[in-house]
């Protein structure tokens, strides 16, 4: 039975924006394939993993009016549809239990499980809250602390991005409690309900993968134990980490006075040349910044006492001051945030530093120091 006759990119398009939550190795099989539906000549596709769900809609042309709701394996129909050119002809026909795949010169025949046996998460009745936003802004909320979360922190929330709901700003933050980033974005609301949650590192991965770089807008609707993201015929259901977030402003230093400015990538290229001879084991791979008047030098060592050392001009006016930071923090940023410039604002060798964006106000990184 003829199910759907179209283009390859018609049926692959939306099948890559739901593929990547899906885990190879399942609890359940059927876990491992895509929901495939058509009510007239719409055509959606749904994959799960349980604590995330993405449906995908796409409109076909007329004429396809077949209506069917089935399950294949995701990765399969995937690389079928990868591996057949460009503007191919695609018809899809049911045999019992098998979905073919057929192209002028080709033929595949994949497994189905019933639709109904997939596990679906359902709808939350109660809506706290509701904003509409830019995606763009979403995505740059997202990736500017994402890559200071925690790693399976046994604090669970500590493994999730902080999503902040402010009746004039939106909030986003990320922290190991070694280093923390913020960042906001104005909202202006009507609504004054103030909310938070807490999103899991791997629904913000995906989101930032699925997000476009544009002004298209996202809807966020936040329920009790799920948040909804509809955008780009694409809704993404995911539950939320079960939790209190920590007191985040009190880790952000207000008396640091001593402040200098540096280019993005003048000091990641320079970080990356001393890191060849830094500390292989992660734990304790850091730099020695040694800050005096018109010059930053930058030192590393490893356990072979093997030294790298560089030297940079810069306009700083205060004391010298002599502190050792982790690596990675510092990598992290230069290559998430893309600012042109950063300020840097210390205190002394034991305090923590915060580093900003030179006239603005939506960014903040806290970093502690490490004795190396």
């Amino acid at each position: 039975m003829l199910l759907i006759k179209t283009n390859r990119d018609n049926l692959l398009k939306p099948l890559q924006m739901v593929t990547g939550i899906v885990e190879r190795r399942q609890t359940m099989p059927i876990l491992a394939n895509v929901v495939i539906e058509k009510q007239e000549n719409l055509l959606t596709l749904l994959t799960s993993d349980k604590e995330m769900q993405i449906t995908a809609k796409t409109l076909l042309d007329e004429g396809n009016h077949q209506n069917f709701s089935l399950t294949v394996s995701a990765k399969k129909f995937q690389d079928i549809l990868r591996a057949l050119d460009t503007d191919t002809e695609v018809s899809l026909l049911r045999e019992e239990d098998k979905l073919l795949v057929k192209s002028p010169k080709n033929r595949f025949s994949l497994h189905i499980l019933p639709s109904d046996d997939f596990p679906r998460m359902l709808e939350e009745d109660t809506c706290i809250t509701e904003i509409t936003i830019p995606q763009n802004v979403l995505k740059r909320l997202l990736n500017h602390v994402q890559y200071a979360i925690a790693d399976q922190d046994l604090r669970y929330y500590l493994n999730g991005v902080l999503l902040a709901v402010r009746q004039n700003e939106l909030k986003t933050v990320g922290t190991d409690t070694h280093r923390l980033a913020l960042a906001t974005a104005p909202h202006p609301t009507s609504d004054e309900v103030d909310h938070e949650t807490i999103l899991p590192r791997k629904t913000v991965l995906e989101l930032l993968k699925l997000l476009k770089d544009d002004d298209e807008t996202v809807k966020i609707e936040f329920f009790p134990k799920r948040v909804r993201f509809s955008f780009s015929d694409i809704v993404f259901i995911s539950r939320v980490i079960d939790g209190k977030y920590i007191n985040y402003s009190r880790a952000i230093p207000t008396q640091n006075d001593k402040q200098l400015e540096l280019n993005r990538v003048d000091l990641l290229h320079a970080l990356q040349r001393v890191a060849i001879l830094s500390n292989p084991n992660e734990l304790f791979r850091g730099v020695r910044l040694v800050i005096d008047k018109d010059y930053l030098c930058i030192f590393s060592r490893n356990t072979e006492q093997e030294e790298a050392f560089e030297e940079m001009t810069v306009r700083y006016e205060g004391e010298s001051i002599d502190i050792c930071l982790k690596l990675p923090h510092l990598l992290d940023l230069l290559n998430h945030v893309a600012a042109e410039t950063f300020l840097f604002a210390l205190a002394n060798a034991s305090d923590s530093v915060l580093i900003t964006i030179p006239g603005r106000n939506d960014f903040s990184y806290v970093i502690m120091p490490i004795k190396i």
